[in-house]
């Protein structure tokens, strides 16, 4: 009964690489030279993800900050959006950044938002999804979400230039 669980394993693992092997259209036969070709075709989309936004950024002036002095092609995304009790932020960059995340915390300060709930993953990309809401006593008068897209944008680009 052992060796059929095994076997049955060892047979949906083998699906799964054919499956990884046909969408990252790899021409491998063993398993290490199929991941490693899923990492390279991963990588791939990053660039090209990257590119794309740089595009979009350079084109409509959007949400998107982007420095061509940064080897790693520095990008971000800021999306602001009015919520019931404040304003739910979310900041994505393909790559982590070391000390962003204080960058980005300092901006909310200026702005004189509260952090009320966030989630926040740095491990190889960097994905903040934040609820901001206004501290009474500090905040801004005319604050809305394009002040604060703007803000978090200034507040990346500043960063990114001190670095």
């Amino acid at each position: 009964m052992g060796y059929s669980k095994q076997k049955q394993k060892r047979a949906a693992l083998h699906e799964k690489l054919q499956q990884l092997r046909s969408a990252t259209n790899s021409t491998a036969t063993d398993s290490a030279a199929i991941i490693d070709d899923a990492s390279k075709y991963i990588e791939e989309l990053i660039e090209k993800v990257e590119k794309l936004n740089l595009e979009i950024s350079n084109t409509s002036g959007g949400s998107t900050a982007s420095s061509s002095s940064n080897p790693d092609m520095f990008t971000m995304q800021v999306a602001v959006e009015t919520v019931e009790k404040g304003f739910k932020i979310n900041v994505y960059s393909v790559k982590n950044h070391h000390g962003l995340l204080i960058s980005i915390l300092d901006a909310f300060d200026e702005l004189g938002l509260d952090v009320l709930d966030a989630t926040i993953s740095c491990s190889e990309s960097f994905h903040l999804e934040a609820l901001g809401g206004k501290n009474e006593i500090k905040a801004c008068e005319n604050i809305n979400e394009e002040v604060i897209r703007r803000a978090l944008l200034h507040a990346m680009q500043t960063w990114n230039e001190e670095k």
